[in-house]
Order: C-alpha cells, then sequence, then structure tokens
C-alpha cells in the first residue's frame, strides 16, 4: 500500500518581520498547497496590517506547480491587488526572476527578483516599509 506524502511543498519561512509572510516552494506544488499556506498567510497578514510585504524562495521549478496552484495564485494575487506593497521572489530561474522585475511594472508595488545566493539581501529589501 502506498501512501500520499502528505508534507507541504509550500513552507512558511520563520524569522522575518511580523509584517513580511514568506513561504518557500520546494518540489510540486498543488492548489491545496497555496489554500492551505498561501492564502491564510496573506489573510491574516492583510487583516492585520492591511498591505502586503511578500517573500517567496522558489526552490523548484515551476513546471512544479500544478494547473490548480496557478489559477489559486492567481485569485490571490488579484483578490489584494490594492494590498501589495513588496513582494521578492527568490530563485536560480533566470526567467523567473526577470518576469518579477517586469512585474513591477503592472502592479501597484514593487517586485524584484533575486537568486537563491541573494536570500539576505531579498530579506534585507523586502522587510524594509517603502
Amino acid at each position: 500500500m502506498k501512501y500520499k506524502n502528505l508534507r507541504n511543498m509550500l513552507s512558511p519561512i520563520d524569522n522575518l518581520p511580523p509584517y513580511v509572510f514568506g513561504v518557500k516552494a520546494d518540489g510540486e506544488v498543488t492548489a491545496d498547497d497555496l489554500k492551505n499556506v498561501l492564502l491564510p498567510g496573506l489573510e491574516a497578514l492583510t487583516a492585520k496590517y492591511d498591505e502586503i510585504y511578500y517573500l517567496l524562495v522558489l526552490d523548484t521549478k515551476v513546471e512544479n506547480f500544478t494547473a490548480g496552484a496557478w489559477l489559486q495564485d492567481a485569485v490571490a494575487g488579484i483578490k489584494h491587488l490594492t494590498k501589495w506593497k513588496k513582494m521578492a521572489i527568490v530563485t536560480d530561474q533566470k526567467a523567473v526572476e526577470n518576469f518579477t522585475d517586469a512585474f513591477s511594472y503592472v502592479t501597484p508595488g514593487e517586485a524584484k527578483g533575486f537568486s537563491l545566493n541573494e536570500l539576505d539581501e531579498a530579506i534585507a529589501w523586502v522587510s524594509l516599509k517603502s
């Protein structure tokens, strides 16, 4: 009998300022991961601070996000569109980093891409209130 891996592939990141919500994506990320981790984290942040400072450490390929995960991600982004202040995406996938930098031109907040070895810089940047 096989057991399904019950570990979330989207895990909250500890040791961030209380107004920053961060998650690490590892392995396959599903819609359930976003429903159970990302959305509640964003809801709690907006309820308490009415703004979003967000850190995503993408330690998996974007191809590992299921279609349902992308849909949930889009829902989260649109639902909180006016609340986004800063978004730092940390990845070694250059295309994602470039997309993130370009994304800042179409959203109300700032978005910036960082490489995995720049995690400390990403945390410092996203933690600086704008």
